[in-house]
């Protein structure tokens, strides 16, 4: 049993290490990444559609996207969703494609970015102590005895500490991005 609910909580936090990987990526170095854009919805022929699925998107410099339409119906579209994400680009349509020029953070915007990126670190440090604490309530439910429900506990906690120090070097990774000019 006890098993069970350290290989269920093992899951759940790797879950949330992926989260937070996602989120982390949606935030801003300098340099263009097409997963700047993972967020961006597209009205495409009436629904939401994520533009990743309406176009192709790739990097043609290092500070320069190109967006790509599959088909070139939606190119006003496209630029409108990507204008209205509000992720401080300026896309530009030439008829054919959009090109999106990323500019240079300055310092201070770096620094804002440096503050998301420890939101989100400290968002999944919240949700691994939530995941630990709905384990340990399995663990007490579970019908185990006294010395096994302590070692359970004790088990969990290491693994949520290993979870955190996860989190820290990604968010320490993530620092070092924005932070270097």
């Amino acid at each position: 049993m006890l098993d069970l609910i350290l290989e269920d909580t093992r899951e759940r936090m790797d879950k949330s290490i992926d989260a937070l990987k996602n989120d982390l990526s949606t935030v801003r170095t300098g340099r263009a990444n097409p997963t700047m854009l993972n967020s961006v919805q597209v009205n495409y022929w009436g629904s939401m559609t994520p533009l990743n699925q309406v176009a192709g998107i790739s990097v043609s410099e290092g500070r320069q996207l190109v967006v790509k339409p599959y088909d070139k119906n939606s190119l006003k579209d496209i630029e409108r969703a990507i204008f209205e994400a509000n992720l401080g680009l300026t896309p530009q349509n030439d008829g054919t494609l959009i090109r999106i020029n990323v500019p240079a953070l300055t310092e201070e915007t770096r620094r804002n970015y440096v503050k998301q990126a420890k939101k989100f670190a400290e968002d999944s440090k919240v949700a691994m102590r939530n995941i630990r604490r709905s384990a340990n309530n399995e663990l007490e439910k579970a019908g185990l005895t006294e010395d096994e429900v302590k070692i359970g506990k004790e088990d969990i906690q290491d693994l949520t500490n290993d979870y955190i120090k996860k989190i820290d070097a990604l968010l320490k990774e993530k620092e070092n991005d924005l932070m270097t000019v």
